[in-house]
């Protein structure tokens, strides 16, 4: 016979169900319109975009209404009242657990997080970004391409006013810019990130100038030539195969800016070719590689949901970042790989490891493109981006004065003053897409990425042996174990410290970056 507690579970799974039920659609509604912009950027014709800003808008339109509905807020609150019962306690005197598994609880809370959030948001507000930013895309292009940054100027006015508004709906109190960064990193506050990149510009800073004054000479002409497109991608394909990319669930394209996107089934990978700059395509390939092989490797039961989807941009850019700089620009990977790319293109027979590389891993002096950035510099471009993008959403920068703006604080941080816009604020995708807080998540996750790396080394031993025979499996491995299939089950800091064993911190990155740069160097100080 049923007890009353057996009729209460029962309830509370049937409950459950109908609740992952909704989810499922609300995730899948999402993938499609994922699967949508993927095609708007590498393959839809360019007359393309009225149609596609309004098939998005559409779609994020439906999906605004599945997690508003009032529906959705009752099944919260009936799964949220069945987990009070995991502070009672029994006849025992031991706390009860509660009738949700843990698994249960955390769907329970990433739903709620973003249905309190997306409930202050009116459905006009998202559909008008949705199709804002779809249109944005193609006005971006051009101007970018006519090195006109006023073609691009009432667009980005217009998303910063709408992305303004949208914060004020989901707090009026806080600072805008920090609520709209918490969309992508939820779990670390501004306040973290702020504190990491002041930390980050702080030390690298002095390291950049005493590698300016170095009297080392790296072998950085190691890749110089000419290497035609085809061949190309034959090679990005080759590193692929060696760092064990599935292509049973995943493709390689071009896109004017390389990205990854997809679900656990279906990871994209995408790169770009110049004929003029073999390395930057074998480390963009390698970077996308890192977050496809991350979205690979989510559990697939969890597909639908939050069990099922990456832990936000610090941890998914960590991934991307620990494959390409602690992999890829490692002497071990090219001591592996050099023969690849020497048989594809035989005019490099005399490159060695060393010089290849002392030409992965060289420091510019006068570079201002983030993405053909070296490690080191790489974070004060990220420094720029964001010190532009809050002043900007804070109300203290005007549009008309970011090009400007910028190119002073190249001046100013980098030693360098753009140009052309091309090559200056123009040179980002992100505010396009309406992504304002997306850039600090690449500075934070590099720092990430080396406390994963020396966790991993501390558990697997030398990773340098493995990488110089090829041999991967053990790494990914221990990220699939202590990353991967978790999802979002735990939160950041919860997730980094179960991997790493300690709270996030810089300490990694800066050892690491001082430790390898002052051997290529040959800073005594270092």
């Amino acid at each position: 016979m049923a007890t009353e507690q057996d009729s209460a579970a029962e309830g509370d799974a049937d409950t459950y169900d109908e609740f992952e039920q909704r989810v499922e659609r609300i995730t899948n509604v999402g993938n499609a319109a994922g699967i949508l912009q993927w095609d708007q950027e590498v393959m839809m014709p360019e007359g393309g975009t009225p149609a596609r800003a309004k098939q998005l808008s559409t779609l994020s339109s439906i999906s605004h209404e599945l997690l508003t509905d009032e529906e959705t807020g009752e099944l919260l609150e009936e799964l949220e009242g069945s987990e009070t019962t995991s502070s009672s306690r029994n006849t025992s005197g031991e706390a009860a657990s509660s009738d949700l598994a843990e698994d249960q609880q955390a769907v329970v809370r990433e739903v709620r997080r973003r249905y309190d959030r997306s409930t202050k948001v009116p459905e006009e507000l998202v559909a008008e970004i949705s199709e804002t930013t779809s249109n944005a895309h193609p006005t971006w292009v051009e101007a970018k391409e006519e090195d006109d940054f006023s073609i691009f100027a009432p667009t980005l006015e217009k998303l910063v006013e709408l992305k303004r508004e949208y914060a004020d709906h989901i707090d009026p109190d806080a600072d805008p810019y920090a609520v709209l960064f918490a969309d992508y990193e939820p779990y670390i506050d501004i306040e973290t990130a702020e504190r990491i990149l002041e930390r980050l510009r702080e030390e690298l800073v002095p390291l950049i100038e005493a590698i300016d004054e170095s009297d080392a000479e790296l072998e950085t002409d190691a890749f110089s030539g000419e290497f035609d497109d085809e061949t190309q991608e034959e090679l990005a394909r080759d590193v692929l195969d060696t760092l064990g990319y599935d292509w049973n669930r995943g493709r390689l394209d071009t896109a004017p800016h390389p990205f990854s996107s997809g679900t656990q089934f279906d990871a994209r990978v995408t790169t770009r070719f110049d004929e003029s700059d073999l390395l930057g395509s074998i480390t963009s390939t390698i970077h996308e590689f890192g977050h496809a092989n991350y979205t690979i490797g989510l559990p697939d039961e969890g597909y639908g949901t939050p069990l099922g989807e990456a832990r936000d941009l610090t941890v998914h850019e960590s991934q991307s970042r620990l494959w390409e700089n602690h992999i890829g620009r490692s002497q071990p990977f090219w001591e592996r790989f050099l023969p690849a790319v020497q048989e594809r293109f035989p005019a490099l027979e005399d490159v060695t490891p060393r010089h290849a590389y002392e030409a992965a891993n060289q420091v510019y002096d006068d570079n201002l493109i983030r993405v053909e950035a070296d490690e080191l510099t790489y974070h004060l471009h990220i420094v720029i981006r964001f010190e532009v993008e809050c002043d900007l959403i804070r109300g203290d920068l005007a549009v008309e004065d970011v090009p400007e703006t910028w190119n002073d604080k190249y001046e100013e941080y980098l030693g360098v003053r753009p140009d052309t816009d091309a090559e200056g604020c123009l040179q980002d995708i992100h505010w396009s897409h309406g992504s304002f807080g997306y850039f600090p998540t690449y500075s934070l996750g590099s720092v990430l990425a080396a406390q994963l790396y020396a966790a991993a080394e501390a558990d697997l031993g030398d990773i340098d042996e493995h990488t110089r025979e090829g041999e991967f499996d053990d790494l990914n491995g221990w990220l699939r174990e202590q990353i991967h299939v978790h999802g979002k089950r735990y939160t950041t800091p919860d997730l980094i410290e179960r991997a790493t064993g300690e709270e996030y911190t810089a300490d990694h990155f800066l050892e690491y970056a001082k430790n390898k740069y002052g051997e290529l160097y040959d800073l005594e100080e270092y």
